[in-house]
């Protein structure tokens, strides 16, 4: 049986809809990662998962049990369920030990059993010897420890994450999404995780559900939504991306002012005439100096160097195909270098360009 289940999942407020008919199943231990821009409906979506906000239509269940839906809400305190906020919500006057304790006292455990949970837990998250500090003498990162501690020290069915990294400097956040994962594998607990930021999503989630307007565009695992994103949002949402409009005609896909054969690049050339939309990352092509020998064989043009950045780990190149008016941003080793102006060849990596919609 799943652990958790959206069904049709709306909320509207007045005549706004926010969430607009989710779906979307968990299987116990399952980490899934919430990810789209402000206003996509993922926090509100969250917080009904919470039984904070009622929806207006649709069910959530868990464990078969349904939670919510319009005819009623089971209210959080009863839902097996705990919830780290974007706050962290950690009570300033009390110590970390007695944050940690706080859920296991209202649970009414006895005291030697509360003392081993809350050493234990402290230890996992490698915040024991901090056990006697107050919140204000910690610093950020380890006050998300706290509130990670006091949320799992209590065994849930469900933990719930809204956007809990986005307090932290970037050090520390990357630092943090590494500890959760760890946490969650260590204890394998239901995760549900909103996240606008991609980086998060990808390191920590088994599957990511991306949405915008209320909706979820497409749930995937995160290396499919990276190189088989199924709409235009999505592709360019997720990383960097460069979109090319084509026309497929008669075995030929037809570009802004460039065509290669269609087997060249593995797409099905039969039925009637229609556009189509790629999707091709900047590491989805290279830069040659001079044409391989086989280039009539590839997917492959001249083009010109119209810009450059360093980055470090790669080159990040704006480049003009010949007689077109794209440009294109393309990846290369921080080793291959070329001159703002210079003549290339322009090689696509027919496995890396991905036909969205």
């Amino acid at each position: 049986m799943s652990r958790l289940r959206l069904r049709g999942l709306t909320k509207t407020f007045g005549a706004t809809t926010v969430v607009d008919g989710v779906d979307l199943t968990l299987e116990e231990g399952e980490f899934v990662s919430l990810l789209g821009p402000s206003g996509c409906g993922k926090t509100t979506t969250l917080r009904m998962i919470a039984g904070f906000v009622a929806p207006t239509a649709g069910s959530i269940e868990m464990d078969g049990q349904e939670l919510s839906s319009p005819a009623g809400v089971v209210p959080p305190e009863r839902r097996r369920m705990s919830m780290i906020f974007q706050s962290y919500a950690i009570w300033p006057n009390m110590t970390v030990a007695e944050n940690v304790a706080f859920g296991l006292k209202l649970r009414k455990l006895p005291a030697d059993e509360l003392r081993q949970r809350v050493r234990e837990i402290l230890g996992i998250v490698q915040m024991g010897h901090l056990a006697e500090r107050y919140p204000a003498e910690l610093s950020g990162g380890q006050q998300q420890r706290v509130a990670l501690a006091r949320a799992i020290v209590v065994k849930p069915s469900v933990l719930l994450l809204d956007e809990p990294l986005s307090n932290l400097d970037a050090n520390l956040r990357e630092e943090m999404r590494f500890e959760i994962r760890r946490l969650h594998d260590e204890f394998r607990f239901t995760t549900v995780y909103v996240t606008h930021d991609q980086a998060e999503a990808m390191a920590t989630s088994d599957r990511i559900a991306v949405m915008h307007a209320g909706r979820i565009e497409q749930l995937d695992v995160p290396h499919l939504l990276y190189t088989r994103p199924r709409t235009r949002f999505v592709a360019g949402f997720i990383g960097r991306t460069n979109l090319l409009q084509a026309r497929l005609e008669g075995g030929e896909v037809g570009f802004t002012g460039f065509a290669f054969n269609a087997a060249q690049i593995g797409i099905a050339a039969e039925g009637a005439p229609r556009d189509v939309l790629f999707s091709v990352r900047p590491q989805g092509m290279c830069l040659h100096n001079v044409p391989p020998a086989d280039a009539s064989q590839r997917p492959m043009l001249a083009a010109d160097v119209i810009g450059r950045t360093y980055l470090g780990e790669c080159w990040d190149y704006m480049v003009a195909p010949r007689g077109s008016a794209l440009q294109l941003r393309v990846a290369a080793p921080p080793l291959q270098v070329h001159d703002v102006g210079e003549s290339v060849w322009l090689e696509f990596d027919p496995r890396q360009m991905a036909l969205v919609g």
